[in-house]
């Protein structure tokens, strides 16, 4: 079914930590200025019609009026944004202060990837926002990050696959490496309207990636292989965490042989560092699906601040 996106821009005002009296003023006109608030994008797909899907937006104070780097959170499965913006600001203060961080709620608490009970087209969802945001004037439309966790982190590594949208400049993918629907062994996969995963894709260069993966993980095993995650014909299989980002980091331009060991080690975390860093993977010792955890505030902005 073909999708169809309408946009809607509305500013709600529990916890919005500026007003205006035209939240909605398109952005072309030169003077918008996006807002802390709830924002809709209205989306049509098998399930609804012209449903409006919510993402929370927050704005830092900021009163010289730069333009800030965005970073998009994509929650896991059962998850929602609020709950997730209200965790990922308390735990990420300095973070708030310099980032527009933005959350949307996934259809259902889910997102599409093979047999969720969302049936929407998320990719469209996110690029429909990515799209909308850039085109303020505080936003730094060349500087967005998609983050996700588990379930969310899998929609981040489907948009790495297939977005086109050159706005998108790191992408950060915390317990979910690429699944063998995403990745056949051979090549990576767009999902389809069925999602069936059958058209080869060759993803957009020019892209950064952090990757998390707990080594005790149980439920999306670190060495790979099934999962209990249900899939069409059984479980769903992933690749194993360290030849994901060894993917990631040929399809951006690596032309070396994959790390055998870590390039360094920082008590807990092993670290597997590509291209200078712009490719890098954590391997959390002791760790399973909660293994994001490990990585403190300090680590992840090194990250999204390099010039590499």
């Amino acid at each position: 079914m073909k999708t169809t996106l309408t946009l809607i821009a509305l500013l709600l005002g529990p916890f919005a930590r500026h007003h205006a009296a035209d939240a909605s003023k398109p952005a072309d006109e030169g003077a918008a200025k996006l807002l802390s608030g709830k924002y809709f994008i209205k989306q049509t797909w098998s399930q609804e019609q012209d449903f409006p899907r919510l993402y929370h937006v927050n704005m830092p104070a900021n009163p010289d009026e730069r333009k800030l780097p965005v970073l998009i959170f994509l929650h896991g499965n059962g998850g929602n944004a609020k709950d997730l913006m209200s965790g990922f600001l308390n735990q990420h203060p300095t973070m708030a202060t310099r980032y527009v961080m933005v959350f949307p709620d996934g259809y259902l608490k889910s997102w599409n990837i093979l047999a969720e009970r969302s049936k929407a087209d998320d990719r469209k969802f996110v690029e429909a926002i990515v799209e909308k945001l850039a085109a303020y004037d505080n936003v730094q439309a060349d500087n967005f990050t998609i983050m996700g966790n588990s379930n969310g982190a899998a929609l981040a590594n489907q948009l790495a696959i297939e977005s086109r949208l050159p706005n998108i400049r790191n992408y950060v993918t915390a317990v979910s490496p690429l699944n063998e629907l995403q990745y056949d062994g051979r090549h990576f996969k767009a999902k389809g309207d069925d999602n069936s995963y059958e058209a080869v894709v060759t993803p957009r260069t020019g892209a950064r990636f952090m990757s998390i993966s707990g080594a005790e993980d149980h439920l999306i095993p670190y060495q790979g292989g099934p999962s209990p995650i249900p899939a069409k014909n059984g479980k769903l299989c992933f690749v194993a965490a360290e030849e994901s980002v060894f993917l990631w980091a040929k399809a951006m331009g690596y032309q070396g042989g994959k790390l055998m060991k870590p390039s360094s080690t920082v008590g807990k975390l092993e670290v597997f560092s590509y291209l200078d860093g712009a490719i890098i993977h954590y391997k959390v010792l002791g760790e399973g699906h909660g293994a994001a955890g490990a990585i403190d505030e300090a680590t992840l902005m090194q990250f999204l601040d390099s010039k590499q």
